[in-house]
Order: C-alpha cells, then sequence, then structure tokens
C-alpha cells in the first residue's frame, strides 16, 4: 500500500491533504541547457515532489542491465545481488533493440544447364523488443526473382511444440557473419568466428569485370578548353579539281580550331554558280599527316582510317602560305589567312612567316542581258516579268504618279470621218476613245476604244514609246492602231494643265492650244470650253467596257 510521505498516511480516500502554502501550479521543466543543447535534468526528490518515472529509466538504464546477471538466466550459477531490482518491461529496456544477422539459403533451379543450385543472401533481424524475427533479401540488380521482405516480423517456432527462438538459441554459424556481437558476448555467449558466403556461380557469371580506362596523357583538357576555346586558324586556299573531268579551280576556306586541334574545309560559293550551297566540303576532323606502311594499301573509300593506324596528324606548323597540301585527297594551295591567324604564327610560331600569295586576276567580261523578242501576248510589261524571275510577278506601278493625277484627265476632240472624244488619262498614261452620236449618220454611237496604253507607230514592237501629252498638239494626227484621227479641239483644263507643266511640253503643241482656244499668255479666258455641256457630260460619266 502506497503511503502519503508527507503526512505518513495510507494513501486512501480521505487521507490526502491539499497544501494550501502553494502558490506555483505549472509543470516542473524537466530539460537544463549546457553549451547551447537541452540535456535532461537529474531526478531530485524534494519536500512534496515525485521523481518522474522517464527520468528514473534514462539515467537508470545501464545500471539496471548491469544488474541483470548471468543467473538470472541460468538458474546454476551465483548471484551477487541477494534481491532483485525494480521490474523494467521489455518494451523499455529493450526498446528498438534488434540483432542483425547476415545469411544464405540455397535454392533449386529445374530445367537449367546454367545453373543447379542459386545461393540467396538475407538479413535476420531479431527484435528483442517480443523476440520477433523478420529476413529481408536485399536488391540484386537484374536478378529476375521478387526481393525484399521474404518473413514478416512475427515470433518463429523453433519445434514441433510450437516454442519461439530466443536470442539465446541464435549464433554464428559457420557460414553466418553478424553485427551486435557484443550484446551476446555480454551475456556470456561465444560467438563462433564468421566465415565469408559462397560464391553463386550463376551470378558471378554474370558479373562484367570493372572497366578501366587509362589517359593517353598527363595533358590538361580542361586549361586547354579555356585557354584555347573559340580560337581557329582561317586560311583562304584554292582547291585544284582540274584533273578531272568538267573540273576547275574552286575557292575554299580551312578552318584550323587549336582547341583540339580539327580541320574543317567550306566552300566558297559564288552567285549562278550552277552548284548546290553545300556549306561544308568536309566536316571537321583530326586530319591523318602519316598513316602506317602497312595500312596504306587499303582502299579509303570503304572505311575511314583508325586513329591506331594514324602516326602523326597535321598541326598549325604545317600550314604554310604558298605550298599545296594534300588533304584527303585533295590538292589544297594556301594562298593567304586572317588577322588572327597571321598573330598567332607571330607570337608562336616566328620561325613560319606567312606572306600572302597574289593570285592572276582573271578578267570578267560583263554579259548583258538579253531579252527575248515581245510575241505579241499581254501587254509588254507582263510579257518581260517572265523572263526576269521564274514565278511572274505583277508589274510595278508608280504609285505616288497615281495618287497625284488621280481623276485627272485630258479631252480632246479628234476626227476620223466622224467626231470622236479623245480622253488621256494622266494617271496611268492611256487612251480611250469614244464616238459621239450624229444624227442619220448610220453609226451607234459609244465606246470606241478602251483604256490602253496606245504606242507610236514608228517605233518597234520589243522597244515601243507610248503617246505623251506633249504629242497631242491641235492638228496632231495620232496613229491608234492602225485608225488614224486628227485633233480638232480640246478643253481648256488641258491648255491650264500644259501650261503648269510648260518645261515638259514643247512650245508648238502649247501655242496650237492657244490658237484653238483664242487665248494668249496675258490673258486669262472665263469660258470654260468649245465643247458642249452635254456632251462633255457624256464623255466623264461613260464608263469603259471590253474592246
Amino acid at each position: 500500500m502506497s503511503i502519503n510521505a508527507r503526512h505518513r498516511l495510507p494513501f486512501l480516500p480521505g487521507n490526502s491533504f491539499r497544501d494550501l502554502t502553494k502558490s506555483a501550479y505549472h509543470r516542473s521543466q524537466t530539460l537544463s541547457y549546457r553549451n547551447g543543447f537541452a540535456l535532461p535534468r537529474p531526478p531530485t526528490v524534494g519536500i512534496g515532489q515525485d521523481p518522474l518515472v522517464s527520468e528514473q529509466l534514462e539515467y537508470n538504464y545501464d545500471n539496471e542491465l548491469s544488474s541483470e546477471t548471468v543467473a538470472l538466466f541460468y538458474p546454476g550459477t551465483s548471484s551477487r545481488a541477494t534481491t532483485l531490482p525494480e521490474f523494467i518491461p521489455a518494451h523499455v529496456a529493450l526498446d528498438k533493440k534488434v540483432l542483425r544477422f547476415h545469411g544464405f539459403f540455397r535454392e533449386r533451379v529445374l530445367h537449367s544447364p546454367d545453373e543447379a543450385q542459386r545461393v540467396r543472401p538475407v538479413f535476420i533481424y531479431y527484435h528483442l523488443e517480443d523476440d520477433s524475427v523478420c529476413v529481408m533479401e536485399p536488391l540484386v540488380e537484374n536478378s529476375g526473382l521478387q526481393q525484399g521482405k521474404l518473413v514478416k516480423r512475427q515470433r518463429l517456432s523453433k519445434n514441433a511444440r510450437g516454442d519461439p527462438y530466443h536470442w539465446k538459441n541464435l549464433n554464428l554459424a559457420t557460414d553466418l557473419p553478424v553485427f551486435g556481437v557484443e550484446f551476446l558476448e555480454s551475456e556470456g555467449i561465444l560467438v563462433n568466428d564468421p566465415e565469408p558466403m559462397p560464391v553463386d556461380q550463376y551470378t558471378s557469371s554474370r558479373t562484367q569485370p570493372q572497366r578501366s580506362f587509362v589517359s593517353p596523357s598527363d595533358f590538361d583538357h580542361q586549361r586547354r578548353f579555356l585557354t584555347l576555346d573559340r580560337m581557329v586558324l582561317r586560311f583562304f586556299a584554292l582547291w585544284d579539281n582540274t584533273d578531272t573531268d568538267y573540273g576547275e579551280t574552286r575557292a575554299v576556306t580551312i578552318q584550323y580550331y587549336l582547341v583540339d586541334d580539327t580541320v574543317e574545309i567550306r566552300e566558297v560559293h559564288r552567285a549562278n554558280s550552277g552548284r548546290d550551297p553545300v556549306p561544308v566540303l568536309m566536316r571537321r576532323l583530326r586530319l591523318p599527316k602519316t598513316i602506317r606502311e602497312d595500312s596504306e594499301p587499303f582502299p579509303r573509300c570503304v572505311l575511314e582510317v583508325s586513329p591506331q593506324e594514324v602516326t602523326e596528324y597535321y598541326s598549325p606548323k604545317d600550314f604554310r602560305l604558298g605550298e599545296t597540301l594534300r588533304l584527303m585527297g585533295r590538292a589544297m594551295r594556301l594562298y593567304d589567312c586572317d588577322g588572327f591567324t597571321r598573330s598567332y604564327y607571330q607570337s608562336n610560331h616566328p620561325e613560319l612567316e606567312q606572306k600572302p600569295v597574289e593570285l592572276p586576276k582573271k578578267e570578267e567580261v560583263a554579259q548583258e542581258r538579253e531579252f527575248p523578242p515581245y510575241n505579241g501576248f499581254g501587254s509588254l510589261e507582263d510579257s518581260l516579268q517572265n523572263c526576269l524571275s521564274l514565278i511572274p510577278q505583277p508589274p510595278k506601278k508608280d504609285v505616288i504618279k497615281m495618287l497625284e493625277n488621280d481623276h485627272k484627265v485630258l479631252r480632246y476632240i479628234a476626227r476620223l470621218g466622224r467626231h470622236f472624244i479623245l480622253s488621256y488619262y494622266l494617271a496611268s498614261n492611256m487612251i480611250s476613245i469614244f464616238e459621239k452620236a450624229s444624227r442619220n449618220s448610220g453609226f451607234a454611237a459609244g465606246k470606241f476604244l478602251e483604256k490602253t496604253r496606245v504606242p507610236k507607230p514608228a517605233f518597234e514592237a520589243d522597244k515601243p514609246q507610248f503617246y505623251s501629252p506633249a504629242d497631242l498638239a491641235i492638228g496632231a494626227t495620232v496613229v491608234v492602231f492602225g485608225h488614224r484621227f486628227v485633233l480638232t479641239d480640246a478643253d481648256l483644263y488641258v491648255l491650264r494643265y500644259l501650261e503648269s507643266e510648260s518645261d515638259q511640253i514643247p512650245n508648238p503643241t502649247l501655242e496650237s492650244l492657244r490658237n484653238r482656244l483664242g487665248v494668249h499668255p496675258e490673258q486669262r479666258p472665263t469660258t470654260a470650253t468649245h465643247l458642249p455641256e452635254e456632251e462633255e457630260e457624256k464623255g466623264r460619266t461613260q464608263q469603259p467596257a471590253k474592246y
């Protein structure tokens, strides 16, 4: 029976007293800080204060385990202690205490010509808390077996009666290494010497030997990359290919990369050369200079030369201006280099003087482009577009001229046995002809010619010249596709416009208009026009139609 330590009374209902002088009811602190680390305080028992059970177990854990002697488990031995210590449950004393053993088991393999049995390693975990055992198989890459937990955590029977295994029954056999030897030896059990696990023949046959890499040299490639990256020696050369059918001398560029001693050859393309625009003539690679004698007769067109067959590669010392190099069976004559290449040789190889070689200049005869003769289909500008590009484009128009002269029309009266109105459109330099209605003439009035550019008859069809306002004078004859029209009169607007452009209009044209309209340069006429108003309005509003 528990006794109240303060009042010496049995701890029964009615015998407990409340301390009336107590003023602090907070929970006592169980940790103290030393050097910045939180450590549990040692248990102290004061007046009216009981020790914590967890603190006792924490600080007396080692002493309690050491007080258990072998006599507790083996009754025939003598004991140093006459009284049993205070009882500590197993889940407290042996919590998280696990014995780990390494083991293996043999598995028979049937119907396999490669192996008769298989050795499979395992880990055996013995939990001292409840005498349970767990068996795990480690994962082996590409084993083809379902590995992992073979036996879940449980108490295993050691005999037919169902008695479970105890840690006293475990020991190292001749083939089991173990961790946890200190626990068994502390309990007086002699642990046998471990023995290596047998080798599985099938698994060892599948094991590949570890690869070994041998560095070819002690050169610091990283330092070379950091110092020589993007430094390229560029040479200009001529590829002499005249010994082949339809061969010629072609310009190429040879680029030597200092970072890895590789060479690249690029072809310089010319406009209208007729060749495909392939930029690289030889891809970037280490160019062999000297090959072993036993590899010379081997056909190189079948297989490239391997590094084992090359005794020497091209280096910057092998490139000199003025010399002809044989690169991959092609004759390359170096004649010039860029500024960086010249400065590199001056600083690193001063004994090699790089002087450019002057090449004979070829006189290129400028050939004039000759266009085929005009076939008469469509306009001359439309037919010319077929000669300028593979896909014909519409002829370009003078947009500024069209915007400035929009709705500006010069109108004349023409005579061809009958009376016509000839309209000249300044925006497009086209001419349209409209026939006036005449009573009892026997001809229907209407459009005689739709809007089109009218060429002069004195010029060829391939190089025509078209009528302009300077050619349209009063009394002049305008030949329109074989029809001869004589201009007899014009609008007053025609005279005003031509006077504004007098620097481009000849004087006979202006004088013919002034004489016909009765206007002198110093006079400003007030009359509008000699054409009837009805005919003038009709000619402006009439729309062009297909001719």
